[in-house]
Protein backbone atom coordinates (compact mmCIF):
# COMPACT_ATOMS: atom_id res chain seq x y z
CA UNK A 1 0.00 0.00 0.00
CA UNK A 2 2.77 2.54 0.60
CA UNK A 3 4.47 1.70 -2.54
CA UNK A 4 0.80 2.25 -4.43
CA UNK A 5 0.53 6.02 -2.35
CA UNK A 6 4.11 6.63 -3.45
CA UNK A 7 3.37 5.82 -6.99
CA UNK A 8 0.45 7.66 -7.55
CA UNK A 9 2.35 10.71 -5.53
CA UNK A 10 5.07 10.32 -8.73
CA UNK A 11 2.29 10.27 -10.99
CA UNK A 12 1.11 13.89 -9.45
CA UNK A 13 4.03 15.11 -9.95
CA UNK A 14 4.44 14.02 -13.34
CA UNK A 15 1.31 15.55 -14.22
CA UNK A 16 2.07 18.80 -12.85
CA UNK A 17 4.88 18.92 -14.42
CA UNK A 18 3.76 17.85 -17.70
CA UNK A 19 0.95 21.06 -17.32
CA UNK A 20 3.42 23.62 -16.29
CA UNK A 21 5.89 22.32 -18.73
CA UNK A 22 2.62 23.24 -21.34
CA UNK A 23 1.79 26.33 -19.96
CA UNK A 24 5.47 27.83 -20.18
CA UNK A 25 5.69 27.08 -23.72
CA UNK A 26 2.16 28.45 -24.35
CA UNK A 27 4.03 31.83 -22.63
CA UNK A 28 7.22 31.53 -24.82
CA UNK A 29 5.58 31.20 -28.05
CA UNK A 30 3.25 34.58 -26.76
CA UNK A 31 5.99 35.94 -25.61
CA UNK A 32 7.94 35.33 -28.80
CA UNK A 33 4.64 36.75 -30.84
CA UNK A 34 4.34 39.70 -29.10
CA UNK A 35 7.93 41.13 -28.60
CA UNK A 36 8.61 39.49 -32.20
CA UNK A 37 6.64 43.25 -33.24
CA UNK A 38 8.48 45.30 -31.23
CA UNK A 39 11.31 46.51 -33.45
CA UNK A 40 14.45 47.86 -31.93
CA UNK A 41 16.24 51.17 -32.76
CA UNK A 42 19.31 51.21 -35.05
CA UNK A 43 17.33 48.60 -37.71
CA UNK A 44 19.66 45.83 -36.72
CA UNK A 45 18.53 42.51 -37.44
CA UNK A 46 19.06 39.23 -35.30
CA UNK A 47 22.35 38.56 -37.86
CA UNK A 48 23.35 42.01 -37.31
CA UNK A 49 23.24 41.76 -33.33
CA UNK A 50 25.13 38.86 -33.90
CA UNK A 51 27.42 39.67 -35.55
CA UNK A 52 27.95 42.50 -33.49
CA UNK A 53 28.27 40.77 -30.04
CA UNK A 54 30.86 38.68 -31.27
CA UNK A 55 33.18 40.60 -32.54
CA UNK A 56 32.51 43.32 -29.72
CA UNK A 57 33.96 40.48 -27.56
CA UNK A 58 36.77 40.06 -29.82
CA UNK A 59 35.40 36.52 -31.51
CA UNK A 60 35.77 36.53 -34.98
CA UNK A 61 36.72 32.70 -35.70
CA UNK A 62 32.31 32.10 -35.10
CA UNK A 63 30.25 32.46 -38.10
CA UNK A 64 26.52 33.33 -38.03
CA UNK A 65 24.07 31.17 -40.53
CA UNK A 66 20.75 30.83 -41.07
CA UNK A 67 18.74 28.06 -40.40
CA UNK A 68 15.22 27.01 -40.96
CA UNK A 69 12.48 26.57 -38.53
CA UNK A 70 11.05 27.92 -35.77
CA UNK A 71 12.91 28.51 -32.40
CA UNK A 72 15.71 26.35 -33.74
CA UNK A 73 18.11 28.83 -32.76
CA UNK A 74 21.35 27.41 -31.42
CA UNK A 75 25.26 27.56 -30.81
CA UNK A 76 27.56 24.32 -32.36
CA UNK A 77 30.84 24.44 -30.12
CA UNK A 78 31.78 21.84 -32.80
CA UNK A 79 31.63 23.73 -35.82
CA UNK A 80 31.93 27.18 -33.85
CA UNK A 81 28.53 28.29 -35.52
CA UNK A 82 25.89 31.08 -34.17
CA UNK A 83 23.08 29.72 -35.81
CA UNK A 84 19.45 31.84 -36.15
CA UNK A 85 16.01 30.64 -37.01
CA UNK A 86 13.62 32.20 -39.70
CA UNK A 87 12.05 34.39 -36.69
CA UNK A 88 15.51 35.92 -35.67
CA UNK A 89 18.20 36.00 -38.94
CA UNK A 90 16.47 39.02 -40.85
CA UNK A 91 14.40 40.54 -38.22
CA UNK A 92 14.70 43.59 -36.53
CA UNK A 93 12.73 43.04 -33.53
CA UNK A 94 13.38 42.92 -29.95
CA UNK A 95 13.43 39.33 -29.74
CA UNK A 96 15.50 38.47 -32.73
CA UNK A 97 18.00 40.79 -30.29
CA UNK A 98 17.33 38.82 -27.15
CA UNK A 99 17.58 35.24 -29.03
CA UNK A 100 20.55 36.29 -31.13
CA UNK A 101 22.58 37.68 -28.68
CA UNK A 102 22.09 34.65 -25.91
CA UNK A 103 23.14 32.69 -28.32
CA UNK A 104 26.37 34.36 -28.93
CA UNK A 105 26.71 34.17 -24.86
CA UNK A 106 26.99 31.38 -25.46
CA UNK A 107 30.07 31.76 -28.02
CA UNK A 108 31.36 34.05 -25.83
CA UNK A 109 31.54 31.09 -22.74
CA UNK A 110 32.79 28.86 -25.22
CA UNK A 111 36.30 31.56 -26.06
CA UNK A 112 36.40 32.21 -22.37
CA UNK A 113 36.01 28.21 -21.02
CA UNK A 114 33.25 28.91 -18.96
CA UNK A 115 33.25 25.75 -16.97
CA UNK A 116 29.77 25.03 -16.62
CA UNK A 117 29.70 25.09 -20.67
CA UNK A 118 32.94 22.90 -20.88
CA UNK A 119 31.62 20.39 -18.42
CA UNK A 120 28.50 19.98 -20.33
CA UNK A 121 30.24 19.51 -23.67
CA UNK A 122 32.27 16.78 -22.45
CA UNK A 123 29.10 15.12 -21.13
CA UNK A 124 27.40 14.56 -24.87
CA UNK A 125 29.21 12.01 -25.84
CA UNK A 126 27.97 10.33 -22.78
CA UNK A 127 24.17 11.63 -22.23
CA UNK A 128 23.98 10.73 -26.93
CA UNK A 129 24.87 6.91 -25.54
CA UNK A 130 22.49 6.95 -22.76
CA UNK A 131 20.04 8.43 -24.42
CA UNK A 132 20.06 5.53 -27.07
CA UNK A 133 19.80 2.93 -24.20
CA UNK A 134 18.24 3.78 -20.86
CA UNK A 135 14.59 3.74 -22.53
CA UNK A 136 14.91 0.03 -23.35
CA UNK A 137 17.12 -0.79 -20.41
CA UNK A 138 13.99 0.70 -18.21
CA UNK A 139 11.65 -0.99 -19.76
CA UNK A 140 13.13 -4.59 -19.60
CA UNK A 141 14.21 -3.78 -16.21
CA UNK A 142 10.68 -3.13 -15.00
CA UNK A 143 9.52 -5.85 -16.97
CA UNK A 144 12.20 -8.38 -15.44
CA UNK A 145 12.55 -6.08 -12.14
CA UNK A 146 12.18 -9.72 -9.89
CA UNK A 147 14.54 -11.76 -12.32
CA UNK A 148 17.26 -9.10 -13.50
CA UNK A 149 17.20 -5.89 -10.85
CA UNK A 150 20.64 -5.14 -12.58
CA UNK A 151 18.68 -4.09 -15.93
CA UNK A 152 16.70 -1.31 -13.84
CA UNK A 153 20.15 -0.37 -11.94
CA UNK A 154 21.65 0.31 -15.54
CA UNK A 155 18.94 2.01 -16.84
CA UNK A 156 18.57 4.40 -13.91
CA UNK A 157 22.48 5.09 -14.00
CA UNK A 158 22.21 6.27 -17.72
CA UNK A 159 18.97 8.70 -16.77
CA UNK A 160 20.83 10.16 -13.79
CA UNK A 161 23.54 10.93 -16.40
CA UNK A 162 20.72 12.69 -18.80
CA UNK A 163 18.86 14.23 -15.66
CA UNK A 164 22.47 15.75 -14.83
CA UNK A 165 23.32 16.84 -17.96
CA UNK A 166 20.05 18.96 -17.49
CA UNK A 167 21.06 20.75 -14.00
CA UNK A 168 24.05 21.74 -15.94
CA UNK A 169 22.28 23.06 -18.48
CA UNK A 170 20.50 25.55 -16.48
CA UNK A 171 23.52 27.79 -15.47
CA UNK A 172 24.60 27.58 -18.65
CA UNK A 173 21.28 28.98 -20.33
CA UNK A 174 21.32 31.60 -17.45
CA UNK A 175 24.10 32.82 -18.06
CA UNK A 176 24.23 32.74 -21.61
CA UNK A 177 21.10 35.64 -21.13
CA UNK A 178 23.21 37.56 -18.52
CA UNK A 179 25.75 37.86 -21.07
CA UNK A 180 23.27 39.15 -23.23
CA UNK A 181 21.39 41.68 -21.72
CA UNK A 182 24.62 43.00 -20.09
CA UNK A 183 26.18 43.69 -23.78
CA UNK A 184 22.78 44.56 -25.11
CA UNK A 185 22.44 47.56 -22.86
CA UNK A 186 25.79 48.47 -22.86
CA UNK A 187 25.80 48.36 -26.62
CA UNK A 188 22.72 50.47 -27.05
CA UNK A 189 21.16 47.81 -28.98
CA UNK A 190 18.33 47.85 -26.20
CA UNK A 191 17.17 51.33 -24.19
CA UNK A 192 14.91 52.31 -21.46
CA UNK A 193 11.99 51.41 -23.11
CA UNK A 194 12.40 47.57 -24.60
CA UNK A 195 15.38 46.58 -22.55
CA UNK A 196 12.77 44.95 -19.98
CA UNK A 197 11.22 43.26 -22.93
CA UNK A 198 14.29 41.89 -24.08
CA UNK A 199 14.89 40.42 -20.41
CA UNK A 200 11.21 38.75 -20.16
CA UNK A 201 11.97 37.32 -23.44
CA UNK A 202 15.37 35.32 -22.06
CA UNK A 203 13.56 34.79 -18.52
CA UNK A 204 10.42 33.27 -20.16
CA UNK A 205 13.23 30.86 -22.47
CA UNK A 206 14.92 29.69 -19.18
CA UNK A 207 11.95 28.67 -17.47
CA UNK A 208 11.51 25.81 -20.15
CA UNK A 209 15.25 24.66 -18.87
CA UNK A 210 13.96 24.85 -15.22
CA UNK A 211 10.88 22.93 -15.92
CA UNK A 212 12.71 20.20 -18.18
CA UNK A 213 15.28 19.64 -15.26
CA UNK A 214 12.38 19.25 -12.30
CA UNK A 215 10.63 16.83 -14.65
CA UNK A 216 13.78 14.77 -15.55
CA UNK A 217 14.69 14.73 -11.66
CA UNK A 218 11.40 13.68 -10.81
CA UNK A 219 11.17 10.86 -13.70
CA UNK A 220 14.76 9.90 -12.27
CA UNK A 221 12.94 9.51 -8.46
CA UNK A 222 10.20 7.80 -9.45
CA UNK A 223 12.25 5.00 -10.97
CA UNK A 224 14.64 4.28 -7.96
CA UNK A 225 11.81 4.70 -5.84
CA UNK A 226 10.60 1.40 -8.12
CA UNK A 227 13.94 -0.20 -7.70
CA UNK A 228 13.93 0.21 -3.80
CA UNK A 229 10.58 -1.25 -3.71
CA UNK A 230 11.01 -4.48 -5.61
CA UNK A 231 10.76 -6.37 -2.62
CA UNK A 232 8.40 -4.96 -1.00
Amino acid sequence: MEQQGMIGIQWIIFIGVAVVSWLIQLNLQSKFKKYSKIAIAGGYTGGDVALKMLHDNGIYDVQVTHVHGHLTDHYNPTNRTVNLSDGVYQSNSVMAAAVAAHECGHAVQHAQAYAPLTLRSKLVPVVSFASQWMTWLLLAGILLLESFPGLLLAGIILFAMTTLFSFITLPVEINASKRALVWLNRSGITNAYNHAQAEDALRSAAYTYVVAALGSLATLIYYIMIFLGRRD
